[in-house]
């Protein structure tokens, strides 16, 4: 039976996503990456938005991915496992990057006077070039981790056997926020320095819960029945992380490594694990319509809003209100319009998004 809590999860989260990218592109905290502040406001306070959230937007969809393998293994062989994740995980984010995904890496670079400074430095050509390819990475890096996380799954599951996920239908409640305490101490290893977002510790704990612990609905059932509890929590402990952190990089050590922001990873996705299982178990046109649409929006939504920084904000043809405005539109119209062109030209979606033929989503 299909969980659809799990689709709404996606692509509310990848909304959410949307809406922190539009902040974070002009934001004036000193977070590196987009184009900076626009306004002249003494204190950006919308910005808190990007504290409540950035904690665990990606730790609950690194869960529900994990929760989402167990799915669809369920259903396929672990040969149709690796070659579906290749094709839909790896294809993109490497081959894409020489037929679409270069143009982010050039946008990017604009954004930051890169092509100048890399010029000034001595960097040959070529070098600048691969350089411009890397950059165009973008968003991918979530679906970079999250193959190799699924490639580790196979020999993990040849090992055990099924035995842990024996033991994980068995996760009494008291034990669930136990959990917090693995994840606090992954947050503190093999974690990438300068590109901060490659943090290969905490997010393996993520999906590996999902997949051996939140995966059963045995423990769903638990969690359902304390939703409200985890809601409140999380709620708490981002509003604390956001009042402590405001105005500090929260995106980096020390504020990512801390007990404060695993708690709020950890509990935040509990919340709406719990909360959406709880009351988002349903479906309707809206629903099936984003969730089909939610993997383009993903890919898609960050290169228009960059373009709308570079083109507009950057030489200010628009007030910054305007260039917000744009921004979000621009993630959501042109999101879902490459994902419809794309999608529908042979070959070169295979490249761009891991398919083969216009197909709808599949859970797992």
């Amino acid at each position: 039976m299909r969980k659809y809590y799990i689709d709404n999860i996606r692509w509310a989260t990848v909304v959410t996503v949307l809406l922190y990218h539009v902040l974070y592109m002009y934001n004036a905290e000193g977070i590196l990456g987009g184009l900076g502040r626009i306004t002249d406001l003494p204190v950006q306070h919308y910005d808190a938005f990007m504290y409540l959230v950035y904690p665990w937007i990606m730790p609950v969809l690194f869960l529900i991915s994990g929760v989402s393998s167990r799915y669809y293994l369920e259903k396929h062989t672990e040969k149709d496992f690796v070659r579906s994740r290749t094709r839909k995980l790896l294809v993109p984010s490497t081959l894409g990057l020489f037929v679409f995904y270069f143009i982010q890496g050039y946008v990017s670079l604009s954004l930051s006077d890169g092509f100048s400074d890399l010029k000034a430095a001595g960097v040959p050509k070529p070098g600048i070039y691969l350089i411009m390819l890397a950059s165009g990475s973008g968003v991918m890096w979530f679906m970079h981790l999250l193959w190799i996380y699924s490639m580790i799954l196979i020999p993990v599951r040849k090992t055990e056997k099924g035995r842990l996920l024996e033991a994980g239908a068995k996760t009494p409640l008291w034990l669930i926020p136990l959990f917090f305490f693995p994840v606090w101490g992954a947050a503190q290893i093999l974690n990438t320095p300068i590109i901060s977002v490659y943090r290969f510790g905490l997010y393996f704990v993520f999906f590996y819960l999902g997949y051996y612990v939140f995966s059963n609905d045995e423990v769903m059932d638990r969690i359902r029945r304390i939703a409200p509890v985890m809601m409140a929590a999380g709620a708490v402990l981002c509003i604390i992380f956001t009042v402590k952190y405001f105005g500090e990089n929260y995106a980096d050590k020390p504020a990512n490594r801390g007990a404060l922001y695993a708690a709020c990873a950890y509990f935040g996705s509990l919340a709406v694990l719990g909360g959406m299982a709880r009351y988002g178990d349903f479906s309707n046109r809206f629903t099936r319509w984003m969730s089909s649409k939610s993997f383009g929006l993903y890919l898609f939504h960050y290169l228009s809003i960059s373009m709308v920084a570079l083109y507009i904000a950057k030489p200010g043809l628009l007030p910054a209100p305007a260039c917000y405005m744009l921004s979000l539109a621009a993630g959501f119209v042109f999101g879902y319009g490459l994902y419809a062109i794309i999608s529908r030209i042979p070959v070169y979606r295979w490249l761009v998004l891991g398919i083969r033929k216009e197909q709808k989503d599949v859970q797992g």
